[in-house]
């Protein structure tokens, strides 16, 4: 089982660019367990309500969201606090939240993440890096 955290900036983007399908193509892969927290969810809560980001989304686009992680993502609260030299201290919670887990990839397209390439056992890559190497499996 391959256990991957999809940061908020990608549930963001698939959101704003009505990709949500792409979320939901990952989440009927039977090989992945994706994982949430009460950060994770806190985040997207907030980006999603910010004033410009609501003209390009909808409130059924955000609800559907929110749906597809109840009904998809496996909810665990964070056990263990990560230490890293990461450029931005909000993204802490990542990797803590992998660190927990353990999780195998930590999907995003933030560059302050990015950099690190690597955290403990998780690999940090980009969505489009995740799919090539999930089409290979």
């Amino acid at each position: 089982m391959i256990k991957i955290i999809v940061d908020t900036n990608l549930w963001i983007s698939f959101l704003i660019g009505k990709k949500i399908s792409f979320l939901k193509t990952l989440f009927s892969n039977p090989d992945l367990e994706i994982y949430v927290c009460d950060n994770l969810i806190d985040e997207i809560k907030d980006v999603s309500s910010r004033e410009k980001i609501r003209k390009y989304i909808s409130e059924n686009d955000v609800y559907e969201t929110f749906r597809l992680i109840e009904m998809y993502c496996i909810y665990i609260p964070i056990g263990k606090k990560a230490v890293s030299p990461v450029r931005d201290a909000k993204d802490l919670y990542l990797l803590s939240l992998a660190d927990t887990i353990p999780a195998d990839y930590i999907i995003t397209g933030d560059k302050d993440l990015l950099i690190l390439q690597v955290h403990n056992q998780t690999n940090i890559i980009k969505y489009t890096d995740f799919l090539s190497i999930m089409a290979k499996e």
